[in-house]
């Protein structure tokens, strides 16, 4: 299913152009337009899904190892020291376009980019409450 008002059908799709580095049946991947880094890259399903949550599960797992192989690659062509994967799901999440997509960070030494997360302080007990409300 494609949705006429996405940009991101649209791109994945062909019918606006881009800096596209993979295709094929399911998949388009691009260069970022505000890149964080160099070569840093979009993975597009070709089917409309609003996000995660929308997404079928066998279009999870093919993206995933799309991921993987492209992040193997670029590695190898860009000689970046590492990467982030980063997905976001909802407004609250950081997503701001609403086909569910997957980004592709090369990392390199002093590139000045700080993905990183904030850690908590949190109680044995408080752990303990939130893995009885995941699992009961």
């Amino acid at each position: 299913m494609v949705d006429n008002n996405c940009i991101f059908c649209k791109i994945a799709n062909g019918e606006i152009p881009s800096k596209t580095i993979y295709e094929d049946e399911e998949f388009r991947v691009i260069l970022d337009l505000a890149p964080a880094t160099k070569g840093h890259a979009l993975i597009l399903p070709k089917a409309h899904a609003k996000n995660l949550y929308e997404l079928p599960e066998e279009t999870a797992g093919k993206a995933m190892k799309l991921a993987k192989k492209m992040v193997i690659t670029m590695t190898e062509k860009l000689g970046c020291d590492g990467f982030n994967l980063l997905q976001n799901n909802n407004e609250v999440a950081g997503q701001t376009v609403f086909h569910f997509h997957m980004h592709l960070i090369p990392r390199y030494e002093n590139d000045n980019q700080h993905l990183e997360m904030k850690p908590t302080e949190v109680t044995q007990d408080e752990l303990e409450a939130v893995r009885k409300q995941i699992t009961e």
